[in-house]
């Protein structure tokens, strides 16, 4: 056995040796370890295995059970939530880094941590805290920013997670305009589409909010006629092109089909009137809460936070079900 003293040395060195092997040569190596405060290493974890673990044992990842991914308080038990969500897309992204020889580690860790930052009722509360900030801060509310925030800033008591700068970077570039500076982060930006698209039409077929006959033919012939054929063939083609590109990449008729499925959710699901029926309840009460706490400001997150970042970071960090029950308190008259 390698003496307690050096233990981390021989892991380090044993782990480096293997990525040298094993790994293709445009994946992240996971030493040394790049983080804003430095420290030293594990005997027994990579430093991106510390940041998943990090990541899965803060308050931050347990709340994503209790947050809306599409249907709002489903009565069944079998409908997505962000924590679900985020299980997939974790899973799917790493048999992608598997199958190119990327960093499994590196991805695991972006995709666990991708969606922290989401505000309560899927995309309508996100939608409702941004038109509030901006109306009275002039400030925009974006998950993947409130998402980075969340992992810096937020978590352990103000102190943060400490997490190495390949895993903030593709936490905050999962979406927007920049793409991650990994292929290991940009394997997350587009199996996080992979993994929705495709679990968001099972959620939707088993609310009754589409048919089958409803999904557009064309599309589905060519990727398959369930989550896991159009899956399988979404992988084997992202595997594929980017192996042959060096980058992450789809095939022009894949990727093409992928995104007309996309556009057909948002026009069928997302956006109908089925998905959308409680928006002007959730907006309601949204905007109810953001008032009082603007002029109930909650305690300070963090020392330098502003009005708006103690608005922001209360709201982004309720759960469904704790917004309902703030919301019933503050509202519903109390008896004697």
């Amino acid at each position: 056995m390698t003496p307690i003293g050096t233990s981390a040395v021989a892991f380090r060195d044993r782990i480096a040796a293997m990525e040298d092997e094993f790994l293709s040569p445009l994946a992240q190596r996971s030493y040394p370890a790049r983080r804003e405060l430095e420290e030293d290493d594990s005997p027994v974890r990579t430093p991106f295995q510390r940041d998943r673990d990090r990541i899965v044992h803060c308050k931050a990842f347990r709340r994503l059970k209790h947050k809306t991914q599409v249907y709002i308080a489903p009565e069944g038990d079998h409908y997505r939530t962000r924590l679900t969500h985020t299980l997939e897309t974790t899973g799917i992204a790493r048999t992608v880094a598997r199958a190119l020889g990327l960093n499994e580690d590196l991805t695991e860790a972006i995709g666990l941590g991708h969606d922290l930052g989401h505000a309560p009722f899927g995309h309508i509360g996100e939608e409702v805290l941004d038109a509030c900030l901006q109306e009275r801060y002039g400030f925009r509310f974006r998950h993947n920013v409130h998402s980075l925030r969340v992992v810096e800033r937020l978590e352990r008591d103000g102190r943060g997670l400490n997490l190495t700068e390949q895993v903030r970077d593709g936490i905050l570039n999962h979406t927007g305009e920049k793409l991650p500076a990994t292929l290991e982060g940009k394997i997350v930006r587009l199996v996080d589409r992979i993994a929705y698209i495709n679990h968001d039409i099972d959620d939707a077929l088993r609310a009754g909010s589409l048919s089958h006959e409803q999904l557009p033919h064309d599309e589905i012939a060519l990727l398959g006629d369930t989550g896991s054929k159009r899956i399988d063939a979404l992988v084997r083609d992202l595997v594929e092109r980017s192996s042959e590109a060096g980058d992450i990449v789809q095939s022009e008729d894949v990727g093409g089909a992928m995104d007309r499925l996309r556009t057909f959710m948002f026009e069928h699901v997302y956006l109908a009137p089925a998905a959308q029926r409680e928006h002007p309840r959730i907006e309601r009460m949204l905007r109810s809460l953001f008032d009082y706490l603007v002029e109930n400001p909650p305690p300070a997150a963090t020392r330098d936070a502003t009005d708006a970042d103690r608005v922001t970071d209360y709201i982004a960090g309720m759960t469904d079900r704790y917004a309902v029950r703030v919301f019933t308190e503050l509202s519903v008259p109390h008896g004697f």
